[in-house]
This record gives structure tokens, C-alpha cells and sequence, in this order.
């Protein structure tokens, strides 16, 4: 079934860069919606981010390309499912298992004008 995600939705490259940082808690169904751009295959730190997160990474036509699950807090290590991607879901660590959203699970956007295909 369906499950739906509040987001704050952020494009500009210094929103993008900042990111989950420094936020010390996120509610259980919301997340944080990165319009990349430019699709290719991104990748994304932890540096100053408090929470473990998820991180679902969604190709131009809405399909989910991987899941990066509980991204552990405070590293750089860098992350990645090594598929191009054009979207990225941040929500909290668990949300993804929890809802079985994995690779080729579809996304939808709703309200969301800057994210038009």
C-alpha cells in the first residue's frame, strides 16, 4: 500500500549541503526531499547530522533506484546505491524497512511543483 511522507523540500546547493544537519529530531512520518537536478549517482555524508536516517534515492521517472538504511549519525563516511538518481528521501533510520520501501518501489510527489519530471 501507499504511504505518505511530509517534506520539507530543499534545491538550492548550500540547502542541499546542509542537509538534516544539526537537527536533534525529525517526526515519524516526515522527511527532507532533495531535488538534485542532475541525474546521476549521488552520494551523501552524515557529518553534523544527529539522527540516523534513511536515505531513498528515486530516478527521474519515480522509481526507487536503492535504499541506504540507518545511516549511522556524526560520520563521513560516504553513501551511495551506485545508480542514478535525480530525487533523494531523507526520513528517519527504520522508515524504509518498516513501510518495505526498497529499490523499485515507486514514489509519488504530490504539492510538489519544483519536482515536475
Amino acid at each position: 500500500g501507499e504511504v505518505a511522507v511530509a517534506v520539507e523540500v530543499v534545491s538550492s546547493p548550500a540547502k542541499v549541503e546542509r542537509g538534516l544537519m544539526y537537527r536533534q529530531h525529525m517526526p515519524p512520518d516526515e522527511g527532507m526531499l532533495f531535488l538534485m537536478g542532475q541525474r546521476r549517482t549521488h552520494t551523501f555524508w552524515m557529518r553534523n547530522t544527529l539522527i540516523p536516517l534513511d536515505m531513498i534515492f528515486i530516478d527521474r521517472d519515480l522509481t526507487v533506484a536503492g535504499v541506504v538504511e540507518n545511516a549511522a549519525p556524526r560520520t563521513d563516511t560516504l553513501r551511495s546505491v551506485g545508480k542514478p538518481s535525480l530525487y533523494v528521501l531523507e526520513v528517519n533510520g527504520g522508515w524504509a524497512r518498516s513501510n518495505a520501501v526498497d529499490a523499485g518501489a515507486m514514489a509519488r510527489f504530490e504539492g510538489v511543483e519544483a519536482a515536475a519530471r
